[in-house]
């Protein structure tokens, strides 16, 4: 009964029409306050906040805004007045107090709003009489609308690469963070570009050589990929690689530097000096890597000290609406409130309840500060295929293997030349490069009776590259060597990742590649280049990876 408002809303039109009513005195089981609940609110202006003074009452019965947050907590819409009557809450201001709520808190009885949260306040100019307050709500909406059409940034001239219309619109988006000083998350799909399009921005506002180096945390298989990408895009840019146990264990030498890049690993291992170094931007790579606001990399990033910050990721929520909250509150800190809340106020009705409220009003909240764009989005503009090299370094016993062999095979040609003649020896010299390309994949390859294990930083890369950047995604990974191939599998079994498998001996071959195009969770197709190189149309795929390019390009060309 109560929560319909059904009395309130008659006794409303009815005094309206000039009905009296009688017998309220006898209502025992509930009492009605009569009054309409006047409601006022002022808003001033703090550094990082607004705030909200809420008056309410009915009649001569007040009410603290304390009462009305514990009543929206309750899912209540009255609140229990000091004589003991009830007040009925209006449904609309209601529901606008509680959306406030949610991205605000409660103190001293009053409503502060983070001015993070520019994206919301339009309904506060409504409650603005002050000039002064008024022109910088305006200029904050401003801020949203410029978001919406964000003015065009020259690109630098020293870049060495020719961005596409959504990557210049990424950039610029990145321009638009750093005017107003503001952290974001770079989202796009995987192979659409986030690196490339971060490099041009870093290399747009590099200043005078005093100011600090920028700092970017990635991966360990991807922090070559960085370096590589530096010295073809932005080759003015000095990097330096922060890794290893050659590492230094000081940062003097960083002021010689524009960009480091370092691990998470390493970050969170020299974090009690690294924490010391102030740094102009700190970014992070595949930032799910942070997503436990509780684990040790979470918690270790951030204690850097930067003017700004940024994180990429293809996955900004891999598994549930809170993997996006230590993201964002790496960029943009306090911007969720507690944990607590936002588990309680966005997560949980988001993904348990399905509320399309919350998750709308989520996505309102989040927009300025989360570019995301699909590749069926963009897909206008891409060519038809785009390649990446993923580079990798060689583990310690991997590179001792790869050197005893290389140093073996040279002498061992070196002399079969001399006996024979370059054009008697050109088998040998294949001989000796098909082993060192098997140990590029994993000394275990070696068709020997040593037991080198199964180490493999190309499998490893593989496989971290194939869970963090590629969800939802099917694709085909081709290989010259069977053995490569039972050793991926080896490690999508250990994962419980259901995949397909084609070589020269697979029987079943039609029935692996309708398992492939037709099952949605099998996402990974192993092949033989040889065997699966032609004859096969898989258009389920949209990634292929070639983990050791063949001799002929041609070869792989037929078969991607």
């Amino acid at each position: 009964m109560v929560q319909d408002q059904w009395f309130l809303k008659f006794f409303d039109n009815a005094r309206q029409q000039g009905v009296t009513i009688l017998g309220l005195n006898e209502l025992k089981n509930f009492r009605y306050n009569t009054h309409s609940p006047t409601i006022s609110m002022s808003v001033s202006s703090g550094i990082d906040w607004f705030d909200a003074e809420v008056a309410i009452s009915f009649g001569d019965q007040s009410v603290s805004l304390q009462d009305v947050k514990k009543a929206i907590h309750r899912g209540d819409k009255f609140v229990t007045l000091s004589d003991g009557s009830i007040g009925m809450l209006p449904e609309e201001w209601l529901n606008k107090l509680a959306k406030y709520m949610r991205i605000g808190q409660v103190k001293d009885d009053k409503l502060q709003v983070s001015k993070l949260h520019f994206s919301v306040i339009d309904e506060l100019f409504e409650e603005v009489d002050d000039e002064a307050l008024q022109q910088e709500l305006a200029e904050r909406k401003q801020m949203l609308h410029s978001f919406e059409e964000i003015e065009q940034t020259k690109l630098p001239k020293k870049l060495e690469a020719d961005l596409r219309e959504y990557q210049s619109a990424g950039y610029n988006w990145l321009h638009f963070l750093h005017k107003f000083g503001f952290g974001g998350i770079l989202a796009d799909d995987m192979g659409l570009g986030k690196t490339v399009q971060a490099l041009a921005f870093l290399l747009s506002i590099r200043g005078r050589k005093t100011d600090p180096p920028h700092l970017v945390v990635a991966p360990k298989t991807l922090v070559f990929n960085w370096q590589a990408e530096a010295e073809k895009f932005t080759p003015s840019l000095k990097v330096l690689i922060h890794h290893g146990h050659t590492r230094q264990k000081d940062t003097k030498g960083f002021k010689n530097y524009d960009i480091i890049l370092t691990t998470y690993g390493t970050m969170a291992q020299d974090i009690d000096w690294l924490k010391e170094q102030p740094f102009r931007y700190v970014i992070l790579d595949e930032s799910q890597h942070v997503k436990n606001p509780q684990s040790k990399r979470y918690k270790a990033a951030r204690l850097l000290q930067a003017e700004n910050r940024l994180t990429l990721t293809g996955t900004p929520i891999e598994n549930h609406t809170f993997d996006l909250y230590a993201q964002m509150n790496f960029v943009n800190p306090g911007f969720f409130g507690s944990q607590k809340h936002f588990r309680e106020q966005y997560a949980l009705p988001v993904d348990k309840e399905q509320s399309k409220e919350r998750a709308a009003e989520l996505r309102q909240l989040v927009k300025p500060f989360l570019l995301r764009r699909t590749k069926e989005q963009v897909e206008q503009e891409l060519p038809d295929k785009t390649e990446d090299v993923l580079y990798c370094e060689m583990e310690k016993q991997q590179r001792k293997v790869y050197d005893a062999m290389r140093n073996k095979y040279r002498d061992y040609v070196l002399g079969k030349i001399e006996e024979e003649g370059i054009d008697n020896s050109k088998m040998y010299v294949l001989e000796g490069l098909t082993k060192l390309r098997q140990i590029c994949n994993s000394p275990a390859l070696l068709p020997d009776d040593e037991d080198y294990g199964d180490e493999s930083v190309k499998a490893d890369m593989l496989v971290e590259h194939i869970n963090e950047k590629t969800g939802g995604h099917k694709l085909l990974v081709f290989s010259q060597f069977v053995e490569m191939l039972k050793l991926l599998e080896q490690r999508f079994q250990d994962q419980g990742v259901n995949y397909a498998y084609l070589d020269g001996s697979t029987n079943n071959r039609e029935e692996e590649v309708a398992r492939f195009q037709e099952q949605e969770d099998c996402r990974v197709f192993l092949i033989s280049l040889k065997a699966g190189g032609t004859g096969l149309n898989l258009t389920a795929a949209d990634y292929v990876y070639v983990v050791d390019p063949w001799w002929n390009p041609a070869v792989e060309h037929q078969a991607i």
